[in-house]
């Protein structure tokens, strides 16, 4: 008879601790978030899918540094991108007196290719000094955002960064970092966003104030970053091997 109560309360035991755990699991089940596809949680350089980062705000409310998403088609542009006056005015944040004030257009049409250069020279890579032919069709937005704002100078945060992220569009010379002095960052998105045919990713960073425009392959993407400045240095430092020189940024 003893032995029988032993088992049957080990029986008991086992099966409460049982049900415990089907009760916690079914609790967490039904409190967790529906799980985001792998495209919609991208990264914003479209790479390997992210999980987005989450800090406590003051009241104690959880709030994500970064959320971005992929933009449906039915939301992109239909008709052709008439084309811009081909007018830019950039000028480096890091070193104002350097800027370009250029028209990338030669009269039949062709792009003015030592317009371009000057260009290029701007856009370099401020870590390094090393400079990078820059993606005409990013030029193209960049034209299209002057005329739109009134031709006030392009404030360049960043054009090329020779940086050991190769796969990074910075890398590539298909994207910048801009803002425009007395233009509010997400007037500056809103208008870039009526140029996307397909294949630009759009980003703002609130923190630091400026606008990510680059040109990549479908599908378009959108972001908002609220990151300090610095929080990926370590993707920037010049690739390994590269002699350093003295710093621009």
């Amino acid at each position: 008879m003893l032995r029988r109560s032993v088992v049957a309360a080990g029986l008991s035991l086992l099966f409460g601790v049982t049900g415990v755990a089907r009760a916690d699991e079914g609790s967490e089940a039904e409190s967790a978030a529906p799980a985001e596809s792998p495209s919609a949680m991208m990264d914003a350089e479209g790479e390997a899918p992210i999980r987005k980062a989450k800090k406590r705000s003051r009241r104690g409310k959880a709030k994500g540094k970064f959320a971005g998403r992929v933009v449906p088609e039915n939301l992109l542009r239909d008709d052709p991108l008439p084309r811009p006056s081909g007018n830019l005015d950039i000028l480096s944040l890091a070193s104002p007196s350097d800027h370009a004030k250029v028209n990338i257009y030669n009269k039949d049409g062709s792009y003015n290719l030592d317009a371009m250069d000057e260009i290029n020279s701007v856009l370099r890579c401020r870590r390094t000094d090393e400079m990078k032919p820059m993606d005409p069709q990013l030029l193209t937005y960049l034209s299209h955002i002057y005329d739109h704002f009134g031709g006030k100078p392009l404030e360049v945060v960043s054009g090329f960064r020779n940086q050991r992220k190769q796969t990074s569009n910075h890398f590539k010379g298909t994207a910048t970092d801009i803002r425009i002095r007395g233009i509010g960052i997400r007037q500056i998105k809103a208008f870039a966003e009526t140029l996307d045919r397909g294949g630009m990713g759009i980003g703002i960073y609130p923190r630091t104030g400026f606008v990510h425009i680059d040109v990549r392959s479908p599908p378009s993407y959108r972001w908002t970053d609220y990151s300090g400045a610095g929080s990926n240095a370590a993707e920037k430092r010049p690739p390994r091997g590269w002699k350093r020189k003295k710093l621009e940024s």
